[in-house]
C-alpha cells in the first residue's frame, strides 16, 4: 500500500477560511495540493491537484497558530495547561459520537517518532504487536509493557516512510519516550523523539465519518484495515490521515502540523462535526471499554487480562513481556478480565466487585450515562462472572456485567 494519495480532491471552506495556494516539490510520491478559490454558481470551491510531496517529517521549531483561539470563539472552555475541557455540549457530542459525527481534538495526547535504519526491529523489541509484518501506509496498535507483560498504555502506531509515529497517552508520553530511549544500545540506528508540540492530532467519531471523507473526496480510505493511513497536504503543509480512532476501530485519526490545524478543524466543523472536549472523551472511553493508563493499564493487570489480544503476536521471536505472556497462554493462566458494569448509583473506582458476598474483583473508572444510570469498567476473576451476571459494587450498589465495544473484536490468540 503506497502512503501517499492520489486523485484530485476538492475540499470546500466557509469564506472566511482562504489559506494562501502553494505547491510542494520533490522527486517522490504525489499527494494533492490546494489550487486558488474558483467561483462555482453560488458557492466557492477550492481545488487539489497531485503533485510531488516531500517526505512527511515533521521537526521543529513549531509554528503559531490560532487553533485554540478559534475552539474558545466556538465556547470550549479550556484547562489551564491548555487542554479543551467541555463545549457545554457533552451529551450533544456524545449522541453525535453514536448517531453521527463528531470531532475531537486530541493534540494534548503524545507523539512519539521512532526513525532511524533500526526502528522497526527496535519496536519489535520493545512492544508486543509484530512491526515486521507490517508495510509502509499500515497500522496496527501495541502495548508497552513491564518485562512481566504488565500493563503501561497502548500505541497507536502508522508506518510511514522515514519513521513509525506512535501515538500514546499524556500521561505516559514521557515516561514511554525516557523508556525507549534507555534502550537504544550502542549500535542501534534509532532516534526517539517526542513531536508532540509540533503537531495537533484530530479524531473523528461516528457512523457519519464516512460520509465527511466521500464530501472531501478522501473516500480510497473507507473500507481500508485499521491502521492504514495516506498523506495529503494544504497549502503545502502535510496531513495524514488515517482509519480508526483510539475509541474504535470505525472513524478516522488526523495528524497534521500546527499551522494547518484550525484550517482542518474549521474544515470538518463546517461539514456538520460536533466538536466533542476531553471530558465527554474520557466518557465515551469508559463507557466503550478503551482501557486508560492508571487505571485499567497498570503493573497490577497483564495485557491479556486487559483484553488486548489483536496487539499481540506469538510468532515474532522475543520481545519484552513475550516469556510471560507465552505462559499465560500455554497454561491457560489468565485469572481475570476486564469487563463493562452497569450501575444504579456512581461508585468510586478501587470499590470492590463482590458476587454473594466474596470479593471478585474491582471497580477501575466509573461515569454517567447519556440515558438515566451509570457506568463502569472493572477486573473480575474468571468463573467469578459473566454477561449478565448480577454483582455487588461498594457496600450497596447493585451492577450488571456486560461485554464492552472496544474489546468485543479482540480475538484470544490460541495456545499453539
Amino acid at each position: 500500500m503506497s502512503s501517499s494519495s492520489s486523485s484530485p480532491i476538492a475540499f470546500r471552506f466557509p469564506p472566511c477560511a482562504i489559506p494562501r495556494p502553494s505547491s510542494v516539490r520533490s522527486a517522490t510520491t504525489l499527494v494533492p495540493v490546494l489550487r486558488p478559490w474558483r467561483r462555482s454558481g453560488t458557492q466557492m470551491e477550492r481545488r487539489l491537484s497531485p503533485v510531488a510531496a516531500i517526505p512527511f517529517d515533521l521537526s521543529p521549531p513549531p509554528i503559531d497558530h490560532d487553533l485554540a483561539e478559534s475552539m474558545v470563539g466556538a465556547g470550549a472552555k479550556v484547562s489551564d495547561d491548555g487542554v479543551v475541557e467541555s463545549y457545554d455540549n457533552d451529551e450533544e457530542a456524545l449522541d453525535a459520537a453514536d448517531n453521527g459525527l463528531a470531532v475531537v481534538d486530541l493534540s494534548h495526547f503524545g507523539r512519539i517518532r521512532v526513525s532511524g535504519e533500526d526502528r522497526v526491529s527496535f519496536l519489535q523489541n520493545q512492544t508486543t504487536a509484530n512491526f515486521e509484518c507490517l508495510n509502509e501506509g499500515e497500522g496496527c496498535d501495541t502495548v508497552f509493557v513491564t518485562p512481566t507483560a504488565r500493563t503501561i498504555d497502548i500505541g497507536y502506531a502508522w508506518i510511514m516512510k522515514n519513521a513509525i509515529t506512535l501515538v500514546v497517552s499524556p500521561v505516559t508520553c514521557q515516561s514511554i519516550t525516557e523508556m525507549l530511549t534507555k534502550y537504544i544500545f550502542f549500535a542501534d540506528k534509532v532516534e526517539i523523539t517526542d513531536i508532540t508540540k509540533q503537531t495537533s492530532f484530530f479524531v473523528l467519531l461516528g457512523p457519519k465519518s464516512n460520509q465527511v471523507m466521500e464530501h472531501l473526496n478522501l473516500k480510497d480510505l473507507d473500507g481500508q484495515p485499521y491502521g492504514s493511513h495516506k498523506h495529503y497536504s494544504i497549502s503545502g503543509m502535510p496531513v495524514t490521515v488515517g482509519v480508526g480512532n483510539l475509541a474504535s476501530e470505525e472513524g478516522y485519526s488526523i495528524l497534521t502540523s500546527p499551522a494547518a490545524a484550525t484550517t482542518v478543524w474549521d474544515i470538518l466543523l463546517s461539514h456538520g462535526a460536533i466538536p466533542m472536549g476531553a471530558n465527554a472523551w474520557e466518557r465515551l472511553r469508559i463507557l466503550r471499554g478503551r482501557p486508560a493508563p492508571g487505571k485499567e493499564l497498570t503493573k497490577e493487570y497483564n495485557v491479556l487480562e486487559a483484553g488486548l489480544w489483536n496487539s499481540i503476536s506469538l510468532d515474532k521471536g522475543c520481545y519484552k513481556g513475550q516469556e510471560t505472556i507465552s505462559r499465560l497462554i500455554t497454561y491457560d493462566g489468565v485469572k481475570q478480565s476486564l469487563w463493562g458494569v452497569h450501575l444504579d448509583a456512581p461508585a468510586k473506582p478501587e470499590s470492590p466487585i463482590l458476587v454473594d458476598g466474596k470479593k471478585v474483583g474491582k471497580l477501575t473508572s466509573c461515569t454517567s450515562t447519556r440515558e438515566p444510570g451509570y457506568f463502569g469498567l472493572g477486573y473480575i476473576k474468571r468463573q467469578a462472572a459473566s454477561e449478565g451476571s448480577t454483582v455487588l459494587v461498594g457496600d450497596d450498589i447493585a451492577g450488571r456485567v456486560v461485554n464492552l465495544p472496544y474489546l468485543a473484536k479482540q480475538r484470544p490468540l490460541g495456545k499453539k
